[in-house]
């Protein structure tokens, strides 16, 4: 049976001031998980939701967090108080479009004009 301290509550803080949760995720999490729980529960009036894992980054304590790390080891010793709720902020980024893509991957081309009167 897992102790209170392997059970961490948290919230979303989306960035229009919304929140998520708070729900309560096992410390073994890992953050991929936690960002496909964000997408499972977007709020559907919401526009442009977040639609894979590599859309969403969550930031605590001012440090985006890694796919492959445990939710454990994201805890901050001072800043989270044993049996409160952590909150996580949610950004969405969302990968260019495909012209966004061809505009950013060409090579600007040099353009020389002269004038002569």
């Amino acid at each position: 049976m897992a102790s209170v301290q392997d059970q961490l509550e948290v919230k979303f803080r989306l960035t229009d001031g919304s929140d998520i949760g708070p729900k309560t995720f096992p410390a073994a999490t890992s953050v991929a998980t936690l960002k496909e729980s964000v997408i499972a529960q977007w709020p559907k009036e919401k526009e442009n939701g977040p639609r894979t894992v590599k859309d969403v980054k969550l930031i605590n304590v001012g440090k985006i967090l890694e796919n492959n790390k445990t939710l454990g080891e994201c805890q901050s010793p001072l800043c989270d108080v044993p049996g409160g709720v952590t909150t996580m902020h949610v950004v969405v980024q969302h990968p260019p479009l495909e012209k966004e893509k061809k505009i950013i991957n060409e090579p600007k081309q040099n353009k020389c004009v002269c004038v002569i009167l």
